[in-house]
């Protein structure tokens, strides 16, 4: 739950490394984070990025984490429920609940981030202007409430918009290049500017 909250415009890997200086200092329990002075939080976030933003956020996940009776008491409430404590709890969203409703929590909720908007939108399966909402729902209703397979899923999503579906798309390596639509028209593309050349 506290890397969600740290891999907010970060990659995984400065997660990583704010986490391990994170645990050399401490334990990482909520107790302990918020016993932490502020100052020497944001410093051991530092890795991550927006450091002392996420140190305010990761104190307050604490305290709602907390205040909601810890694991056990939040693990006893349906997901319905859970998911409204988490996105209540300042610096949560939408996509930082569904991480830990999903990893943490087992429940069958679909993580919707910047590569499945990426993927899909190049496949024309999403326009790119759908909300959050109606993606997780899409998603949730095409897959059916399978923990296991939103969780793979989910990290073949992550992994082929980090490797290959990349802000400028390794198309010639893809194997999904037979059926999108982005991956024509940058053949097409590319085919037009090779004629064009003297």
């Amino acid at each position: 739950m506290v890397g969600a909250v740290l891999t907010q415009n970060t990659a995984w890997t400065n997660v990583e490394r704010a986490l391990a200086r994170l645990t050399g200092r401490i334990a990482l329990t909520a107790e302990a984070i918020l016993a932490l002075d502020e100052a020497d939080l944001a410093d051991a976030l530092r890795p991550s990025g927006y450091f002392n933003i996420k140190a305010r956020r990761l104190r307050s996940f604490c305290e709602g984490f907390l205040a909601g009776g810890g694991l056990p008491g939040l693990a006893a409430l349906d997901t319905a429920p859970l998911r409204r404590h988490l996105l209540a709890i300042p610096g949560v969203g939408p996509e930082t609940a569904d991480d830990m409703l999903l990893y943490a929590f087992a429940r069958p909720v679909f993580v919707v981030d910047a590569y499945t908007r990426r993927v899909f939108t190049r496949l024309r399966l999403l326009r790119g202007d759908e909300g959050y909402e109606t993606i997780r729902t899409a998603f949730e209703t095409a897959l059916g409430a399978d923990v296991p397979l939103f969780n793979a899923y989910h990290a073949l999503i992550v992994r082929h918009g980090k490797e290959v579906c990349r802000k400028h798309p390794r198309c010639d390596t893809c194997c999904l290049r037979g059926g999108c639509p982005a991956a024509d028209e940058q053949d097409h593309a590319l085919l037009t500017n090779a004629r064009s050349r003297p």
